[in-house]
């Protein structure tokens, strides 16, 4: 991976689609809509679809976003690119009723943060909103994004969470994660709907993720939890791939994959190597716990291969954006946590 040095450079690469989702979107008919398309993943993921299919020639099928578009600035950088942009509350049916349809959507909406102060809104984001969009768009092909949190914590040794494990998850968030997915999967059933459950941990960019969380607290001089110890990330670039390439491997009842690096990262020794190369020495606390929540990703690499970009790219390209005065989104993942309170 190349330097990245500003936010346009590294949305352009995190935006370039892979040869892949090229092939995935050949196979592909009709227009794209992402649902959710406000957030940290969507501009990008949005924008390699738009670029992917001007790559092959199809400038007349649509990609369209939808969120609340709180920033002016998001939704106008998006219509640049050529995507369609569409302001939506998602709990307003008849809004939600008037967007266009699309034969592919990749649903990205709902709620983590904040859900101790209001779990009621987590629940309603989180279960309400997927019945709704699963009832509007029961002919299309969809692609929910999930998390690895709907699996309890597991043992260090274990290997991580397979997509065919029990789910138990800590807290009102994660909890209301499976809500979502139990809600898909039930309209799944009633209407024959492909769908796939994109069970993704940790997409790292340079503005935000585990990598990014621990070389600001280094830059800060902060100390570094570990008692959260091990970690599973990818970088954003391949996780958008994923998601598109999943695109046509849905099925009814609903495909479930874990999507993530198939190494387990210490927070440990991801301090040492991030103050290694930022030339600080990282404070560490805490003594690493016996359980962490950590994922087995095999069958997406059987399904798409290795992604494309290391875990030392990603640590070294984080160093030099943090030391350089990169941009943060100020959006922490909260890695630490441990009992599921968001």
């Amino acid at each position: 991976m190349k330097p990245l040095l500003t936010e346009a450079e590294l949305e352009d690469h995190l935006s370039t689609p892979t040869p892949g989702v090229i092939d995935t979107l050949r196979e592909l008919e009709g227009d794209f809509m992402v649902l959710g398309a406000g957030g940290k993943m969507g501009p990008t993921l949005a924008r390699m679809i738009r670029r992917g299919l001007d790559q092959m020639g199809h400038p007349h099928r649509a990609v369209h976003a939808v969120s609340r578009f709180s920033s002016a600035s998001a939704r106008e950088n998006l219509g640049q690119h050529g995507i369609n942009t569409l302001a939506c509350d998602l709990l307003d049916r008849a809004a939600l009723q008037a967007l266009p349809d699309a034969a592919n959507i990749i649903f990205m909406a709902g709620q983590k943060f904040g859900t101790d102060d209001h779990p009621e809104l987590t629940w309603v984001m989180n279960t309400l909103v997927p019945a709704l969009v699963a009832e509007r768009y029961a002919r299309s092909r969809i692609v929910v994004f999930s998390t690895g949190c709907v699996y309890p914590l597991t043992t260090i040794e274990s290997g991580g969470s397979q997509e065919t494990d029990r789910l138990g998850p800590p807290g009102d968030y994660a909890n209301s994660c499976v809500g979502r997915e139990r809600i898909f999967t039930h309209y799944a059933l009633q209407n024959n709907t492909p769908i796939l459950m994109f069970r993704l941990s940790y997409a790292i960019d340079l503005r935000y993720g585990v990598i990014h969380d621990v070389a600001q607290k280094i830059l800060r001089d902060e100390p570094v939890d570990v008692t959260m110890g091990y970690a599973n990330v990818i970088w954003q670039r391949d996780a958008n791939a994923r998601a598109i390439q999943c695109l046509n491997r849905m099925s009814s009842p609903p495909a479930i994959l874990n999507v993530t690096g198939l190494e387990r990262v210490s927070i440990r020794e991801l301090a040492e190597k991030l103050g290694a190369r930022m030339g600080k020495a990282p404070q560490i606390i805490g003594k690493e716990s016996g359980t962490a929540w950590l994922f087995n990703a095999q069958r997406s690499y059987d399904w798409f291969g290795t992604p494309e970009t290391s875990l030392d790219e990603m640590i070294e390209a984080t160093a030099q954006w943090v030391v350089h005065g990169g941009v943060s989104l100020g959006k922490p993942t909260h890695f630490e946590t441990r009992d599921g309170h968001f």
